[in-house]
């Protein structure tokens, strides 16, 4: 519980950074996450889901290494896609307003899924599983449980403060 609960919060806060370090480049006006905390939740939550659906398929899946990495794509891009649109219809219907929008994407399906993003959750899901998981588990894995309690509590806290503050 521990282990994925931290990987929420650390991914959560690296998602916000990295997605403020691209807006900033690109000199796009936006802002990343909802929320009035230094997080963004779904990238927490879609790193939570490649950890949970990749360990089911590797271990229920008996198939060669290449077909059982095939499937996980398949599974993965879809339940991020599918994340990322119930998402976005979501924050849409509570905040009335759009936190992002691919309809200038060519492959686009709706304001809130595009082929294109979706890749780049299949490339990013491949490249988090096997490069950068095995190195942030040493890390994950050290963060004691006090600091995660703390996390929980101030996310907890600044949803609270979201909800009543921010909903329109």
């Amino acid at each position: 519980m521990y282990y994925y609960l931290n990987y929420f919060f650390v991914f959560s806060i690296l998602g916000h950074l990295i997605e403020t370090i691209m807006f900033k480049i690109f000199d796009w006006d936006l802002e990343s996450g909802f929320l009035y905390g230094y997080w963004t939740p779904v990238y927490g939550i879609g790193v939570v889901l490649i950890l949970l659906i990749s360990k089911k398929i590797f271990e229920k899946v008996k198939l060669n290494k290449f077909v059982e990495i095939i499937i996980f794509l398949i599974v993965i891009t879809a339940v991020l896609t599918l994340t990322e649109f119930i998402g976005g219809n979501l924050l849409e219907l509570l905040f009335k307003r759009e936190f992002w929008n691919y309809s200038d994407h060519k492959y686009h399906f709706g304001k809130y899924i595009a082929l294109d993003i979706s890749v780049v959750w299949m490339i990013s899901s491949l490249v988090f599983l096997y490069l950068i998981r095995p190195w942030m588990d040493k890390i994950i894995n050290k963060i004691p449980k006090i600091v995660t309690y703390i996390f929980v509590v101030l996310f907890v806290i600044d949803l609270m403060f979201t909800l009543i503050f921010k909903i329109n």
